[in-house]
């Protein structure tokens, strides 16, 4: 299960809007190898459904994860920052053992 703070859906939300996604459109999360500690997060809005994938919906704002990208991201919140130390979504990765000072890498 992936979860989305409140501060998380109305970033999506808002995101979505001024970027002219359909009203079909989702936020499509997942892993692939790279980044300075392993494994990278992939984030990009999305409207096609592909085999396997996970929907994880709240409050209407939904976000897709493959199944493969699931192992690594199962219990993850994501998250909206919009502090002096850096503004947009992050992850809050249990699973992470180490992750990069960019927050966009980890390990596990």
């Amino acid at each position: 299960m992936i979860t989305m703070t409140a501060k998380a859906k109305n970033y999506i939300g808002r995101m979505k809007e001024e970027e002219g996604r359909p009203a079909n459109a989702f936020l499509r999360v997942g892993v692939k190898a790279g980044g300075c500690s392993g494994l990278e997060y992939q984030m990009n809005f999305d409207s096609l459904l592909a085999d396997g994938d996970q929907v994880f919906e709240d409050e209407g704002v939904k976000i897709v994860v493959d199944l493969k990208s699931l192992l690594y991201l199962y219990g993850t919140e994501l998250d909206y920052s919009d502090g002096l130390n850096g503004k947009g979504l992050y992850f809050n990765n249990p699973n992470a053992s180490r992750t990069c000072s960019c927050g966009e890498s980890f390990a596990v």
